[in-house]
């Protein structure tokens, strides 16, 4: 759109005779560009975008209906308001013109007065909207600028309490992003993933251990391997992490962004055979946030240092999870990440404790 004081018009009509009515009307106000075909327009549009488009509706080759569709189908134009021209007073016209996406309907033959005043009128309504666009997606930018910087604080705050796992937050964001993508690229679960911000369920598996907050530090920091009554308090984190936004969720509203994090949270030990926690759900009741979540989640697991066992190699931990893949994990997913193997080697390499 043209941003100068001066508008841009386009006016798009076969007749010469009102072509030159539309200028001289609107040439004292406007840049006016006249066009005698749809054509004509549109290799027009590949050099400037108007402010607001006059189409004739009865042209040869193209009509104003066509080319409207053509605009509309382009994003680049999509949002130039249109105004028809016609000859016609069609009650069923005018309706499906306003179905393709026209803003008005000037009848030919056009006084002076009236063009003026519906152009200036739909032109004035076009910034307002822009303006109002602009404002919203300010807000919505301070929003999402506050909201991540509340997930990377409640964030570390957990990683920091948690001395064994330095980084995992970091690089579990960094394996579940190449994993989604790559599952799109593959169609495993394509369908289900398409219709998530994945933006945003990225940012949201953060939280996925959101829940150790509440797990003591001499269990959370034991230096030794956990005896079997404080594994059983570790395993209480999925359930805490559920409750804590769960909790959110009722003080906000059951936000996409919350909804993510804590399947996240709740499901990310579970287990394909039914053998996880902390509910024992199987396949694909296990929601899918749960399944991928808990290959990347283990696959960190594996490849990092612990006070009671070295770092298995990329390559071992890789074998491990072949190896479990139809047990531990989804079969799929675990095709798709084992895919990964090189990808995942950098992102180690690159985000360390």
């Amino acid at each position: 759109m043209n941003n100068d004081t001066q508008k841009t018009i386009f006016v798009i009509d076969d007749s010469a005779s009102h072509l030159a009515t539309a200028e001289e009307a609107l040439e004292k106000h406007y840049l006016v560009m006249t066009m005698s075909s749809a054509a004509k327009m549109f290799a027009m549009l590949g050099r400037i975008v108007p402010d607001l488009i006059l189409l004739d509706i009865e042209m040869p080759e193209t009509d104003g209906f066509g080319a409207i569709k053509q605009l509309k189908a382009n994003r680049a134009y999509a949002s130039i308001p249109v105004i028809f021209l016609t000859s016609h007073t069609d009650s069923q016209l005018e309706a499906e013109g306003i179905d393709l996406g026209a803003v008005d309907f000037i009848t030919k033959p056009f006084s002076e007065p009236v063009l003026q005043n519906r152009i200036k009128n739909h032109l004035n309504v076009d910034e307002m909207i822009r303006d109002r666009t602009e404002q919203l997606r300010e807000k919505t930018d301070q929003l999402t600028r506050l909201k991540n910087s509340i997930v990377f604080t409640l964030a570390d705050v957990v990683e920091n309490r948690d001395k064994n796992t330095g980084g995992h937050i970091e690089r579990t964001t960094v394996y579940i992003k190449l994993l989604m993508d790559e599952m799109m690229t593959r169609g495993v679960y394509a369908d289900e993933i398409r219709g998530w911000d994945l933006d945003s369920v990225v940012s949201s598996a953060r939280l996925h251990d959101l829940g150790k907050i509440v797990i003591p530090d001499s269990i959370l920091n034991k230096p030794e391997k956990l005896t079997d009554e404080e594994f059983m308090v570790i395993k209480t984190h999925t359930m805490a992490g559920e409750r804590i936004i769960e909790h959110m969720i009722l003080q906000a509203g059951d936000a996409e962004f919350l909804h993510n994090a804590k399947l996240f949270a709740a499901y990310h030990h579970e287990k394909w055979n039914g053998h996880g926690y902390p509910y024992g759900l199987k396949e694909t009741d296990i929601p899918l946030h749960g399944r991928i979540m808990a290959l990347v989640d283990v696959y960190d697991a594996l490849t990092s240092n612990r006070p009671y066992k070295k770092a298995f190699t990329g390559e071992q931990a890789i074998d491990i999870i072949q190896k479990d893949a139809g047990t531990h994990f989804d079969p799929d997913i675990a095709n798709v990440f084992c895919a990964l193997k090189e990808k995942l080697e950098l992102v180690k390499l690159r985000v360390k404790v």
